[in-house]
């Protein structure tokens, strides 16, 4: 008897996790993974951090041996092929076409599946501004962040572009590295969309303490230099000059390769509440390009770009694509997980549970946001309903209470 054939697409956390729920939910079949980068899955959240930060890390292969996860022995027989890209897919046929990437001999090909695993996560958004590209760097792959390292070996005037989580991480690691630091955002204070406008504030006033410095309202029209950057152009007529430019405005869901599928891919993939993509048989979606509702805060499909999803979504998405190759729709209680991310900046650690960003109201709960180094803890409500926890240099127990007691599935769909 043949078993079903599962094709997971995306060779990094997500993809690993979903391989691994796979032969958790009982699949035995064959399983392929297919990575486009030239590594095993790893931890990219250090990328911003310990690693810029690390001068042993010289190369990708000592930086790896830290980062790259563990494999469980469930997932021994499971074939991961690496440096290879999936260019695109027939759903009716159950076909991929592939072509190796990166170094070696090119090879393309094409390979059956019966289920499929939409894995291919983001990519970083870049700017259009016109001007010369040396010297600007985004921070996503092992590579990106050693080759800012490799631009960052002496003291650099560098502009970070964006105030994100990750914009502020690489500013705080870069600034205590010594270089001078300045953070361009026009939409308002770092990471105002999540924290609400007084934390945000408060964490730029504390930023600025330390010695970066913020420019916010104005944003890059343009860069200038004759065969690298050497000025950041605003839009107020402000002219930064710069050696380093990190692009830190966002990402780009890979979905490229699945255009004429019928599926929706307008932000994303969009799924029902068990991950199955809307508009196909036997495909689901795992990791941060997946577009689902959750029941803790209403029916609206998000894409949640947290490093928890992966795990997440891959728990949920497995049964559902085993139930669906065999044929049967999977029976299983509403998908309510809920989300956290932490993020370290410099004495600073931020740790959130929930959507903070869907809060129309902000409450100050513990602590003082003129001392966040003391600790401070924010609820964020939306429609007086509690959708959002952010807490500020608490001590993991804490954390822990304040996670455990957000909300509960049942209470979800109560």
């Amino acid at each position: 008897m043949d078993h079903p054939r599962i094709a997971v697409v995306g060779g990094s956390l997500a993809g690993l996790r979903a391989a691994e729920q796979l032969r958790a939910s009982g699949h035995v079949g064959p399983v392929t993974v297919y990575g486009a980068e030239a590594h095993a899955p790893y931890n990219r959240p250090p990328l911003s951090k310990d690693v810029l930060a690390d001068p042993a890390a010289l190369d990708a292969e000592t930086a790896l041996s830290r980062l790259t996860f563990r494999r469980r022995s469930s997932v021994g027989d499971v074939d991961f092929r690496f440096s290879t890209e999936v260019l695109g897919v027939d759903l009716g046929a159950g076909r991929l076409d592939w072509r190796s990437v990166g170094g070696g001999d090119p090879a393309e090909g094409s390979d059956d599946f019966d289920g499929l695993v939409v894995a291919t996560g983001l990519r970083p958004r870049r700017l259009s501004a016109p001007g010369p590209e040396r010297g600007r760097y985004v921070l996503r792959t092992v590579e990106d962040c050693l080759d800012l390292r490799a631009a960052v070996t002496a003291p650099r005037r560098v502009v970070v572009v964006g105030a994100g989580f990750i914009g502020c991480e690489a500013a705080c690691t870069l600034d205590a590295l010594g270089h001078d630091v300045t953070v361009v955002e026009p939409t308002g204070a770092p990471m105002n969309r999540v924290l609400g406008e007084q934390l945000a504030l408060a964490v730029q006033r504390h930023h600025e303490r330390r010695g970066i410095r913020f420019v916010i309202g104005p944003g890059v029209t343009a860069f200038e230099g004759s065969d690298r950057v050497s000025e950041a152009v605003l839009d107020d007529g402000q002219r930064l000059p710069v050696d380093v430019v990190i692009e830190a405005v966002g990402s780009i869901p890979n979905t490229e390769w699945l255009a004429g599928t019928g599926l929706d891919v307008v932000d994303g993939v969009l799924t029902d509440n068990d991950l199955a993509a809307v508009g196909a048989d036997r495909v689901v979606a795992v990791g941060d390009l997946a577009r689902f509702p959750n029941p803790l805060f209403d029916d609206v499909p998000r894409r949640v770009e947290h490093w928890s999803i992966p795990t997440d979504t891959a728990k949920r998405a497995a049964p559902t694509l085993v139930a669906l190759v065999e044929g049967r729709r999977p029976e299983l209680p509403p998908f309510a997980p809920v989300p956290s991310f932490w993020s370290d900046q410099a004495d600073l650690r931020f740790q959130s549970f929930g959507s903070p960003g869907l809060a129309d109201e902000v409450v100050v709960a513990e602590g003082d946001p003129d001392d966040l180094t003391a600790g401070v803890l924010t609820l964020h409500h939306r429609a007086g309903q509690h959708v959002g926890t952010v807490a500020l240099n608490l001590p993991p127990a804490r954390q822990r209470e304040l996670r455990d007691a957000f909300v509960t599935p049942t209470e979800a769909r109560n």
